[in-house]
């Protein structure tokens, strides 16, 4: 599958059985750890140009409607907020054309275009799942500022959003939501739940080290050099 170009993939038995009529109407992914990673563009290149390799997972989406996304299209899933809850929205897709840069002010204008809401009254971060995290993107441009960076590093490629394809970006609308917390219940319970895995892999390697100590101490012991042992005389006395 993974040296199979587009118009083949259509005569996998998978494929053929959702009954789709063009490959505009699939989204291709690699998998890696059980989570989506690459989005593949489907009419620019061949799947063996991804030098995937014999053994890489590929996941197909299904489309309502066709799709064509050039190599500076940016795939991003944006959560709206929901006023007084730690909830979102179901994910909704948005298509970020990155032509004029990978800048925070470019992604947070098509955010307000897309959701129908003025430029200054949202706030964006991203998430990060692995961590249970939300990063806030709207102050890149002010952190910029005052670590006097150079221009070419304002760009939301790199640390610390390495933003991609399939990317969770929650979005606030502060005319009704004006807390800064972007976080949910179920992050707090990821976090939870990471904390105690932490702690019992802690308490392993401590238990681990104290019995390698015993075990050392004791062998230390066994081999411990002896000293030369003392001559027995016995001396039998006359009673005669």
């Amino acid at each position: 599958m993974c040296y199979m170009p587009w118009s083949g993939a259509m005569a996998l038995p998978s494929v053929s059985k959702l009954a789709v009529q063009s490959t505009a109407l699939l989204r291709v992914w690699t998998v890696e750890n059980k989570r989506l990673s690459r989005l593949l563009r489907t009419g620019w290149r061949q799947l063996k140009e991804y030098r995937l390799g014999r053994r890489a997972e590929l996941c197909l989406e299904l489309l309502q409607k066709e799709e064509d996304l050039g190599p500076q299209d940016v795939l991003l899933r944006t959560q709206l907020h929901i006023p007084g809850e730690r909830a979102y929205t179901r994910p909704v897709d948005l298509v970020w054309d990155t032509t004029r840069g990978w800048t925070a002010g470019s992604l947070r204008q098509r955010v307000a275009d897309f959701y129908s809401l003025p430029v200054e009254k949202i706030e964006i971060a991203k998430y990060f799942p692995e961590k249970f995290e939300w990063l806030p993107i709207s102050s890149w441009n002010q952190q910029v500022a005052k670590r006097k960076k150079k221009k070419n590093q304002d760009t939301l490629q790199g640390g610390p959003y390495y933003l991609k394809d399939g990317d969770i970006i929650g979005v606030k609308n502060l005319l009704f939501d004006d807390d800064d917390d972007f976080s949910t219940i179920r992050d707090d319970i990821g976090k939870e739940n990471q904390k105690q895995l932490a702690l019992g892999k802690k308490k392993s390697r401590e238990v681990l080290r104290a019995q390698s100590s015993d075990v050392f101490s004791s062998a230390e012991m066994d081999t411990r050099p002896r000293g030369p042992e003392a001559s027995l005389s016995i001396h039998v006395a006359s009673f005669r």
